[in-house]
C-alpha cells in the first residue's frame, strides 16, 4: 500500500521525500518476477549491511549537548533554532538515541467511517487486520511523536506478498524530525485498490518505520482482504 507523504506540521522537519514504488494492480499478470518473501528480506539485510559497512560514523552526542555548543555564535544559535523551533532545552533528555512511538494508523475513504487500526506491543494483529474494497479510493494516515532527539532519515517501508510472491513494495523517505510534545501528523495522497477477480482476496505483508541507522521503531506484520464490498464489521 503505498504511501507518498503530506506533512501537515512542518516546522520542525525537512522535506526529503522520494518513493520507490511497484504498483499491486500487476498481481497475476507478472508474478514470475516478483520476489518471494524470502528474497526480499535477504536482498534488504544486504543491502543494509553493505551500507553500515561503508559509513564510519563520528562519536554521538546529546541533543542537550549539542544545543550548548557555541552559544556564543549568534549564527548558530539562530540555525539551531530553526532547526528545532520552540523546543525548550529543559525538557530535553540525556538520551543519545531518538525515540520515535508510531500513536495512530488510519484508513480514509470518501464516504465511509475512518478504519482505526489498532497497533498491537507484538506487531502482530491477530487475524484480518482490514479489509478493503477492490476499486475504492482511500488514502492513509499516521500519527506519530518524536523525543529524546533528533531522529535522521525516518522512513516506511511496506512490502505486500500473496502466496509468498511479492506484489508490492514501497519506500518512502519521510525526513528528519526534532523531538516535541507535539503529534506529527501525515495523510497520504489517494490511492485506488485494484479490482477484478484475480485482486480479490487474501495477502500478507509487512510495514516498518526505520531511521538512518536501520534502528526499527515499529514493525507490523500482518494480512488483509480485498473483496467486492466493505466487511459489515467496519
Amino acid at each position: 500500500m503505498s504511501l507518498a507523504v503530506e506533512q501537515e506540521q512542518t516546522k520542525n522537519g525537512f522535506e526529503e521525500n522520494k518513493e520507490e514504488k511497484h504498483s499491486m494492480k500487476r498481481v497475476g499478470s507478472e508474478s514470475s518476477v516478483y520476489e518471494t518473501e524470502d528474497e526480499g528480506e535477504e536482498e534488504a539485510e544486504d543491502n543494509n549491511n553493505n551500507s553500515n559497512n561503508n559509513i564510519e560514523l563520528g562519536p554521538q552526542c546529546t541533543l542537550k549537548s549539542q544545543l550548548e555548543k557555541d552559544k556564543d555564535d549568534e549564527s548558530l544559535r539562530k540555525w539551531k533554532e530553526q532547526l528545532l523551533g520552540n523546543l525548550d532545552i529543559n525538557d530535553v533528555g540525556e538520551s543519545l538515541e531518538p525515540e520515535v512511538k508510531i500513536t495512530c494508523l488510519s484508513i480514509l475513504s470518501p464516504g465511509r467511517p475512518n478504519i482505526v487500526l489498532a497497533i498491537p506491543e507484538d506487531g502482530k494483529p491477530k487475524g484480518l487486520w482490514f479489509t478493503l474494497k477492490e476499486g475504492c479510493r482511500y488514502s492513509l494516515r499516521f500519527k506519530f511523536q518524536v523525543g529524546h532527539n533528533i531522529v535522521s532519515g525516518l522512513k516506511y517501508t511496506n512490502n505486500v506478498w500473496r502466496t509468498g510472491v511479492r506484489v508490492d513494495r514501497v519506500k518512502q523517505m519521510l525526513g528528519t524530525f526534532s523531538p516535541q510534545q507535539e503529534t506529527y501528523t501525515y495523510e497520504m495522497p489517494e490511492e485506488t485498490t485494484p479490482s477484478g477477480y484475480f485482486a480479490r482476496g487474501s495477502y500478507s505483508a509487512k510495514t516498518k518505520f526505520v531511521d538512518d541507522d536501520n534502528k526499527c521503531y515499529l514493525e507490523i506484520n500482518y494480512s488483509f482482504d480485498i473483496r467486492k464490498d466493505w466487511a459489515n464489521s467496519e
